[in-house]
């Protein structure tokens, strides 16, 4: 009997009764329904999140604004509320069905399952991120209640929705804080100019002071030996005129001595006169005698009473000249004195110019240096527009960008998936059959001693049926769910050849343990649905697991696939299928071995009805 017949003597076992033909339609559609209705329902899951209810709670009070952000004026009264702003963009955004409720209502949806999480915002949201200017900065919370009772992912995807409400606030205030940071450093570049320019100013200044100041520290040294002369002058004079003063006081006393004497001898002249009249008239003498004597004497009287208005008029002036020269002794010591504090001032102003010129020095150093800091500065501060303001406070907010470019893309999740579980219905859909199909056939084992053929009729009965699977599998990916294919006769082929190596391992295993090698078939590909890297990536596995995943042949095929599918290094799907051989031809090649050992010796199991099958 050849392989032909007896695959043929196989395939009319299988469709000899309607329910035998049912079966075997069942069992070929097995991977179809599992792959097919899997990777439908999970085709993408992200396009369906706008349709997933989350409660939405803002109890934001409010918060004072003390500024324009947009131009980083004060303004009076103005308030913000950060809180319905990010509940506004999020319903605008329907990432999600966000529902706005109140926290006991959100509560007791969550309770329910009516909605898979609540984010709720505080009500010291807004005064919390406004916090950063005050004196007491805190950071604002954004609250995520969960209820893993509902659905774990559910919760996970509150997670990631709240991390990016977080990223999206931080980005808006910070882009609003760097504006006004960003404001106040160009009116503060402006100051600058202006102070720079008054600094200019008064470094001019300072330098016109310094040759002013230094004139006046001439003149000063001028004034200090002028003024020591003069006080030296002063004192000398004042010197000699105390001594003028000495004399002329002593020729004013001898002045009013004599002045005295003449105005005694001219006040007694009348006295006199009657005295020489009546001694005149006690001689005997007549009248006319007395009066000839007095007429000689009076002329006398008279030049007396002259000479003493005269004395007495020469006695005034020399009294005049004393007092005089007095006044002037006193004058000239007063000038002296003077003259000597004005030296001592003059020395002191001298030492005081001398000062100020080299504080002015040190004033015109200084300002020179201010000068030049603040050029300086207005350099170090870049010219800005508010549009360019805008622009930088938006990169400092969000600073980087991520640009994504992927070498090999799957469209979307579903397409992610499907070489997972398109691997992974391989396997089930050859398990299945292996329910139905012997995996020998015992009048071919008794009639003929040929291992090989034996073998490879019992491989390739399943392999066919396997390739059916794939066929019908494949088309269901491609027409009805609408994944494309990078390289679609490719991927085909890996999915025949993957379920062809599957056939021949589950072969194996029935022709060396029967039932039990069936239900090894099964632990294996629960072995291997872990350890294939289908959804994470194998890194994240225990390290056994992790070592199974470079043995097992399941990983390899989704590799493989994905090359293929997604348009990625068709040398390392090429190693994938070499792996895949070396499976198949070893399997075969343990069948054949197994298939030789019950051509020439029976055992009692070979003897006992199989349990399956």
């Amino acid at each position: 009997m050849k392989v032909p017949s007896m695959i043929a003597a196989e395939l009319r076992r299988l469709t000899a009764s309607r329910m035998g033909i049912l079966a075997l339609v069942a069992l070929v559609c097995v991977p179809i329904l599992y792959g097919g209705l899997y990777l439908w329902a999970n085709q993408d899951p992200y396009a369906k999140f706008p349709d997933v209810p989350v409660a939405l709670v803002v109890n934001d009070e409010g918060a004072a604004s003390t500024s324009d952000p947009s131009t980083g004026s004060e303004t009076q009264d103005s308030r913000v509320n950060y809180g319905e702003d990010v509940a506004d963009n999020l319903i605008e955004g329907n990432a999600f069905d966000w529902q706005r409720m109140t926290a006991a209502e959100g509560a007791q949806a969550l309770h329910d399952g009516s909605v898979d999480f609540m984010v709720t915002i505080p009500a010291d949201f807004s005064e919390a991120l406004t916090s950063v200017a005050s004196d007491d900065p805190h950071q604002a919370r954004i609250e995520l209640d969960t209820n893993d009772a509902n659905n774990y992912l559910a919760s996970s995807m509150g997670t990631q929705a709240v991390e990016k409400i977080r990223s999206s606030v931080a980005e808006m205030v910070g882009s609003e804080a760097a504006e006004r940071l960003l404001t106040g450093l160009s009116d503060v570049r402006d100051n600058l100019i202006t102070a720079t320019d008054g600094a200019s100013q008064l470094a001019d200044g300072a330098t016109t002071a310094t040759t002013g100041s230094s004139t006046l520290a001439d003149g000063t040294a001028q004034l200090a030996d002028g003024t020591a002369q003069l006080a030296a002058g002063a004192t000398t004079l004042a010197a000699g005129a105390q001594q003028v003063s000495d004399g002329n006081r002593k020729l004013a006393d001898i002045a009013d001595r004599a002045g005295s004497a003449v105005q005694q001898a001219a006040d007694a002249l009348p006295q006199v006169r009657t005295d020489i009249t009546t001694l005149l008239a006690d001689q005997g003498l007549t009248q006319e005698e007395i009066d000839g004597v007095l007429a000689t004497l009076d002329p006398l009287g008279t030049k007396l009473q002259e000479g003493n208005t005269k004395v007495q008029t020469a006695v005034g002036q020399v009294d005049q000249l004393a007092d005089g020269a007095a006044s002037v002794a006193s004058g000239a010591s007063t000038l002296a004195t003077g003259a000597g504090t004005v030296a001592t001032g003059a020395a002191a102003a001298n030492d005081g110019a001398a000062q100020l010129r080299d504080g002015l020095v040190t004033l015109r150093d200084g300002i020179g240096t201010l000068r030049d800091g603040l050029s300086d500065g207005v350099a170090k501060i870049p010219a800005s527009t508010a549009e360019l303001r805008t622009l930088q406070a938006d990169t400092i907010a969000d600073p980087v960008k991520v640009s994504s470019d992927k070498l090999a893309s799957a469209e979307d999740y579903g397409a992610g998936l499907a070489p997972f579980f398109a691997a992974l219905s391989a396997w089930i859909g050859i398990y299945a059959l292996f329910l139905i199909v012997k995996p020998i056939s015992r009048r071919a084992v008794t009639a003929l001693h040929s291992p090989l053929r034996i073998t490879l009729a019992g491989w390739l009965t399943p392999a066919m049926l396997g390739a059916v699977q794939m066929i019908g599998l494949m088309g269901i990916l491609a027409i009805t769910l609408g994944f494309t294919f990078n390289h679609p006769l490719g991927t085909l082929g890996v999915l025949i050849f993957a379920s062809a190596t599957f056939a021949a391992i589950i072969l194996t295993l029935n022709v060396w343990l029967g039932s039990v090698g069936q239900f090894l078939g099964l632990v294996l590909m629960v072995l291997q649905l872990v350890t294939a890297g289908g959804t994470f990536p194998w890194q994240t596995l225990p390290a056994p697991l992790a070592a199974l995943h470079h043995v097992l042949p399941l990983g390899y095929v989704v590799d493989a696939m994905r090359q293929l599918m997604y348009g990625g290094d068709l040398a390392r799907a090429g190693w994938d299928l070499a792996v895949l051989g070396m499976w198949l031809v070893g399997a075969l090649l343990l069948a054949a071995i197994g298939v030789t050992r019950m051509t020439h010796k029976r055992t009692l199991r070979d003897l006992q009805p199989s349990l399956i099958g």
